[in-house]
């Protein structure tokens, strides 16, 4: 188990250095739905081994300098799903079967009971903020949206009528009726320190999307919400977002993942997002650690977004498989304490400038 920084002694030391903004209300944020720094977190599936509780949700939400000064880190949490982890997949191509209505509806209560994923962040917000006082201005959720999947017959019904996903309106339909449910969800939630941004559409690829994807971004944007997307690295349509009606694009550069790819990939990758008005997404998981030797590629990363200009303008989701971030800010080894520091510092130095701004 990790340790927790102990509130109270945190709170003697620091409370005469925080600044000014960690005492105010937090204000609401402008309707553009930006979101600086966007952390995904995996969660809904049975093959996760893991928890976001409190506990694990802590280093993502507030970081503590060498200085012993505590700064709130990323603004922004995406809670996604690929596949339940038993045979049924939210978007094309992860498994043979698409998921149902019920596996729909899970995912969204599942990020919605208490103590886990959205509620327990807003708890450790809470816990957090009593200490040092609340953040300037809420932290953003984005949910995903399951990709109504072609050819799937039993997803189930409404209003009484058996969808069929080879039907382009029953496909909008059922993810109309998402969107809906998760507003009406979260709203009954309540949580006090976090506002829903938006949607983020689960396929990363634009092949069976493009006759819905307007009409679903029209919808969510009638609820003044963002609709988001970040394509991999060469898919189809990962030019087209403007055209599909995404509001928020990230181009994933896949460096982590792939040994031919030398550094210079991140310069190629971060001039197609220029050329393309994207923003971008950082990508690491477990093997940034030490014991698997892959931290380097994050330094990379870091160093290719700092070279091409992209930490004073764009945008970043991060990617960190499961719960790459937690690991490497529980880490006793100095050189992945040292990692973390580094990428934490980086994010800090963004969240203070786009303070400045709201």
């Amino acid at each position: 188990m990790r340790k927790f920084v102990p509130f109270i002694m945190l709170s003697c030391v620091l409370m005469s250095v925080l600044p000014a903004c960690m005492k105010q209300k937090p204000k609401e944020l402008s309707a553009s739905h930006s979101i600086r720094d966007l952390v995904l977190i995996y969660d809904g599936g049975a093959h996760r081994n893991y928890k976001w509780n409190k506990e694990t949700l802590y280093p993502y939400v507030v970081y503590t300098d060498s200085a012993k000064q505590p700064h709130w880190l990323f603004d922004g949490f995406l809670f996604l799903e690929f596949k339940d982890g038993k045979g049924r997949c939210y978007a094309s191509y992860y498994e043979k079967t698409g998921a149902r209505k019920q596996e729909w509806s899970y995912l969204l209560n599942n990020y919605l009971r208490p103590g886990n994923a959205v509620c327990a962040l807003d708890d450790c917000i809470e816990d957090v903020a009593k200490e040092i006082g609340a953040p300037c201005f809420k932290r953003r959720v984005v949910l995903c949206l399951p990709e109504p999947i072609p050819g799937q017959k039993d997803w189930g019904e409404l209003d009484g009528k058996s969808l069929d996903f080879d039907s382009v309106p029953d496909r909008i339909a059922a993810c109309k009726w998402y969107i809906d449910y998760a507003i009406a969800k979260f709203d009954s939630v309540a949580p006090k320190h976090l506002e829903l941004s938006g949607f983020y559409w689960i396929a990363e690829e634009a092949t069976n999307s493009r006759t819905i994807a307007k009409p679903i971004g029209d919808y969510i944007q009638e609820k003044d919400l963002g609709f988001y997307w970040i394509p991999y690295w060469g898919s189809d349509g990962n030019t087209e977002w403007k055209s599909l009606n995404f509001e928020h694009a990230y181009i994933q550069p896949n460096f982590f993942f792939r040994d031919e790819l030398t550094s210079d990939h991140i310069d190629t990758a971060c001039a197609f997002a220029r050329k393309n008005n994207m923003n971008v997404e950082m990508e690491f998981d477990e093997r940034a650690l030490k014991k698997h030797g892959r931290g380097q590629r994050m330094y990379d990363y870091l160093h290719g977004f700092q070279r091409n200009g992209v930490l004073d303008s764009l945008d970043i989701a991060y990617y960190q498989g499961g719960t790459a971030w937690y690991d490497l800010y529980k880490s006793t080894e100095p050189e992945d304490q040292a990692l973390y520091r580094f990428m934490a510092d980086i994010i800090v130095k963004r969240q203070e400038a786009v303070s400045e701004k709201r």
